[in-house]
């Protein structure tokens, strides 16, 4: 029980890092796939052409070699680019490129997701609108996005914990520098210590548990705030109707 309580105290401070990458990289991401979606429902052909090359190449390529890929395409320009402008320490940095390889990848996804729901919004309100008299503008804002932000939240929040425990391969991919480990590298380090898989992982698996379990209740409370103006849904019940 006390090498319980031990990891669950060294593990606290490495958990951060997992939140940071998610932290940074889903507001960013939410905005790009946004765009995307936009993009590969255009009637612009080249629009619509990069926006489904952009999705295709994140989502058909594994993360682990997207982490590989940018790091050492930075890597590369180093000596020629960053080095000149003084910013090597900062590109390089897996703090600032954990999240944008994060931001890139989960854009991409999350983009099928609202395009998925794009596609799914009522024609006719959209054709409601448009003879009420609205600009396209007005039929996005008070038609199109209020049903599509709705209809894809629940896969998105999916998405979101997908993002979460993608953190876990960060620092597998890209140089740990210091002590700034996640909660993956601690646990990998403390297994070598002793070799104990049976108490480490566990423990580093309830943090991504209980960070996820945080990640719903927050999403759902947020779905519940779009779907106001519906009848409340009936809750489970967890005792027979006979007991009161």
């Amino acid at each position: 029980m006390q090498a319980f309580l031990d990891d669950l105290a060294i593990m606290a401070p490495a958990v951060l890092f997992n939140i940071y990458f998610a932290a940074a990289s889903i507001p960013i991401g939410f905005v790009l796939a946004v765009f995307l979606a936009l993009g590969k429902a255009s009637s612009n052909p080249l629009v619509n052409l990069l926006s489904r090359g952009y999705i295709y190449a994140f989502r058909g390529s594994p993360l682990f070699i997207q982490f590989f890929m940018f790091y050492s395409l930075a890597l590369s320009l180093n000596v020629a680019v960053w080095r000149p402008l003084g910013i090597s320490g900062f590109v390089l940095h897996p703090l600032f490129i954990g999240p944008l390889v994060l931001v890139l990848n989960t854009s991409a996804y999350s983009a099928e997701i609202f395009y998925g729901a794009l596609r799914a919004v009522p024609r006719g309100a959209v054709e409601a609108a448009r003879a009420y008299g609205m600009s396209r503008s007005q039929q996005f804002r008070r038609v199109v996005w209020p049903n599509l932000i709705r209809l894809a939240w629940p896969a998105y929040t999916n998405e979101v914990v997908f993002l979460f425990h993608a953190t876990a391969i960060v620092y597998f991919a890209l140089p740990v520098i210091g002590t700034q480990k996640d909660l993956m590298i601690t646990a990998k380090g403390l297994f070598e210590r002793d070799f104990n898989a049976f108490l480490h992982f566990p423990v580093a698996a309830l943090y991504f548990l209980l960070v996820s379990l945080v990640i719903f209740f927050v999403f759902g409370l947020i779905y519940q705030r779009l779907m106001r103006h519906l009848p409340a849904q009936p809750r489970l019940r967890f005792m027979p109707g006979w007991l009161r």
